[in-house]
């Protein structure tokens, strides 16, 4: 047995990527995801990869999981059969939304249906103020009469008015609930997201409630079938902060889960960024289904407290579901390598975000599909090999994906289908960089001067044009960058973030309560983290967010220890004015500030990875010959053709090319040079 043999497992819309770490060496595979039972993709690419090492899955020390199953359950609707209990008077706030308008002037706008319907959501009379305060206790006996109706339902969320101020009412009726009817999954707001904000709170806790029997139901079948195949060992999940929590914390709040995937992925990438000591980095994370930008700053990825799924208008902001819980900041859209391109009836290419997914996937598969993806337009212009698609386990048929671009894009904008795909390829390589381009605006950054990290199985096809659009000059493509999630999962430690709205004027700051919230927050995230490991040591990270009064939303401002053990209220002035100039330019004067959440992130301490000392520039590699589609000319081209592993540490190759390996491709557009690195990467840079 060997001393440690750690599983990384990421289940997407497409692949789903197991990686092992054992004996000093890392064991990869592709398995397609197997919808109707997502833990037999697990259980194949275990026994692939294991068989690889030469271990047998008792040998397991670890296992890592990271997966869609949540988000796409949300997004397709089929979770459990869910009731909504709230305050009096607050039933429809799910439905009524915001104010806000996705699309201003959209006289036909369809907002997205909330996720309980009105006959499911039920009210008791009670009320507590914004300061905690009780105003109408909760009388229990009503509610009991009440929960007696609650026959039909198999789970329950609960959102009363402030109870992240007060939480009795809720943990009442959760109490009474449990008495009722002992087997009902029951999801509270003052336990799932104690912050303000009721519609945002109020939908995440709904949220909770609809996946949480399902998963459930998954994750102790996947720790079941797991533990027959002989892996009985502990198994933690991947959640949307970029930490680890155990497998019951996981099925307690599976809502946490909904971005576990793209998180593990921006771990990868801040990894790589600290080996080479990267201050400003763009992570580039493109699978087959959707693709996934985020903004790395000095190693670490930015992190928000509310993101979006299940957006109704094309991934448009303000058209899906608001999810209130600490996540990596990151912008996804609908373009990955199974994204369906049509002609839209102004004659204009779409690309996405309908995919073909695994089942069937695009056309050149031969599983079905007849409509054409990105993968197909990739394969007409000659960037994937159609015998050695993923180590040649998938072979690819050219001919049926040239059909398809004739078919639906060709025919009806009269090109031949190698015009149709570089079409394709380049509506969908625009819509990514427009989208990096807006994330990075909104975060008052500029694109200059950022290194590209680019990983998942497409990623490294388009990057490279991603560069060129977005006029970056570097790109770095880390070893298994086909599978860089499942391989984020292995780096990243064990955390949990808990917040806590408590509203609070810099005017009339109480050091004594900021004190006592920041202990009471701390000891709530180190309980969580606790139970995954019981003897590592911890670190916490402080931050609180704040507004100029008038404001309707909140920056945060990240807290030293000292800042939160002895805290001052010129102290936090100071760090607040820094921050907003940062981001905005300049400060306001003469407005009062307000501290509005307030957060901890217990987290077990992560290596500073190795630091990769770049060998001079070396010999060219050896490379063969093939023909691949030049951008710049508008024609195919005669291009440099190479396995992955010519480009030893040092070695170069010039564009255009082609770098090839098991799970993924390289494309190195012209007036690029890549160069081979001692840590497996592949470093590219624009020709000066």
């Amino acid at each position: 047995m060997c001393s440690t043999a750690n599983l990384g497992v990421d289940i997407g819309g497409t692949f789903t990527d197991v990686v092992l770490e054992a004996r000093g060496a890392m064991f990869s595979t592709k398995v397609l995801t197997t919808y109707a039972a997502p833990e037999e993709a697990i259980l194949d690419g275990m026994t692939q990869v294991c068989a690889k090492a030469g271990i047998a899955p008792a040998d397991l020390t670890r296992i890592i999981h990271g997966t869609t199953l949540a988000t796409n359950a949300l997004i397709e609707r089929r979770g459990a059969k869910t009731a909504f209990i709230t305050t009096e008077g607050f039933r429809d706030v799910i439905e009524m939304r915001t104010e806000s308008r996705f699309e201003q002037y959209d006289l036909n706008l369809t907002l997205p249906l909330p996720l309980i319907p009105r006959a499911d959501r039920l009210v008791v009379r009670e009320r507590v103020d914004a300061g905690g305060n009780v105003l109408i206790p909760l009388d229990r006996a009503e509610f009991t009469a009440l929960a007696d109706t609650l026959t039909g339902y198999d789970s329950v969320a609960v959102g009363l008015l402030h109870s992240y101020l007060n939480p009795t009412h809720e943990r009442l009726i959760r109490d009474v609930i449990a008495a009722r009817h002992p087997g009902l999954s029951v999801s509270i707001s003052s336990d799932v997201s104690p912050q303000m904000r009721e519609y945002e709170r109020f939908n995440t806790t709904c949220a909770n409630a609809y996946v949480k029997p399902m998963m459930q139901s998954y994750l102790g079948r996947l720790r079941q079938r797991l533990a027959g195949a002989g892996a009985d060992c502990p198994v933690f999940l991947m959640h949307s902060g970029g930490g680890i929590i155990s497998i019951d914390a996981a099925a307690e709040y599976p809502v946490r889960l909904v971005e576990s995937g793209p998180a593990g992925g921006a771990i990868f990438a801040a990894d790589v960024a600290r080996r080479y000591g990267l201050d400003h980095v763009l992570s580039f994370d493109m699978g087959g289904t959707t693709a996934k930008i985020c903004l790395i700053r000095s190693g670490t990825p930015k992190t928000a407290r509310v993101f979006e799924v299940a957006r109704s208008y094309r991934f448009k902001k303000g058209s899906g579901m608001p999810i209130s819980i600490p996540v990596i900041d990151m912008v996804e859209i609908g373009a990955g390598g199974g994204s369906l391109a049509h002609v839209d009836a102004l004659g204009q290419i779409r690309v996405g975000p309908e995919s073909a997914g695994s089942e069937p996937g695009p056309a050149c598969y031969g599983r079905g599909g007849t409509r054409p993806a990105v993968t197909d337009a990739d394969l007409t212009l000659g960037r994937l090999d159609p015998v050695n698609f993923a180590g040649g386990a998938i072979p690819l048929d050219p001919a049926a994906s040239a059909t398809a671009l004739m078919t639906h894009v060709g025919q009806a904008l009269k090109m031949d289908a190698l015009t149709a795909a570089f079409g394709v390829s380049e509506v969908v390589d625009e819509n990514m960089a427009n989208a990096a381009r807006v994330h990075a605006v909104e975060n008052g950054e500029d694109l200059a001067g950022y290194t590209m990290i680019a990983f998942g199985g497409a990623a490294p096809l388009h990057a490279g044009r991603l560069c060129e659009k977005l006029g970056i000059d570097r790109l770095i493509v880390p070893p298994g960058a086909g599978v860089g999630s499942a391989i984020g999962f292995l780096r990243a430690p064990y955390a949990f973030e808990a917040t806590r709205s408590v509203y609070m004027r810099i005017d009339a700051f109480d050091e004594g309560a900021v004190r006592e919230l920041f202990a009471a927050l701390r000891d709530e995230a180190t309980d969580f983290v606790r139970s995954c490991d019981a003897t590592a040591p911890i670190e916490a990270d402080y931050k609180v967010y704040m507004r100029y009064k008038g404001q309707g939303w909140e920056i945060p401002v990240t807290l030293t220890r000292d800042m939160a053990e002895t805290p001052t209220a010129q102290g936090y002035l100071e760090l607040f004015e820094a921050e907003y100039a940062a981001l905005f330019g300049r400060t306001v004067a003469g407005l009062p500030l307000e501290i509005t959440v307030w957060a901890v992130n217990a987290t077990t301490p992560v290596a500073d990875p190795a630091p990769v000392t770049p060998a001079p520039a070396g010999p060219q590699a050896q490379a063969d010959k093939r023909q691949l589609f030049d951008p710049a000319g508008g024609a195919m081209t005669t291009a440099h053709d190479l396995p992955r592993t010519r480009l030893s540490d040092g070695t170069t190759i010039p564009g255009p090319a082609v770098i090839t390996e098991d799970e993924t491709t390289i494309i190195l557009p012209r007036f690029y040079t890549a160069t081979g690195r001692a840590d497996g990467c592949i470093d590219i840079t624009r020709d000066r």
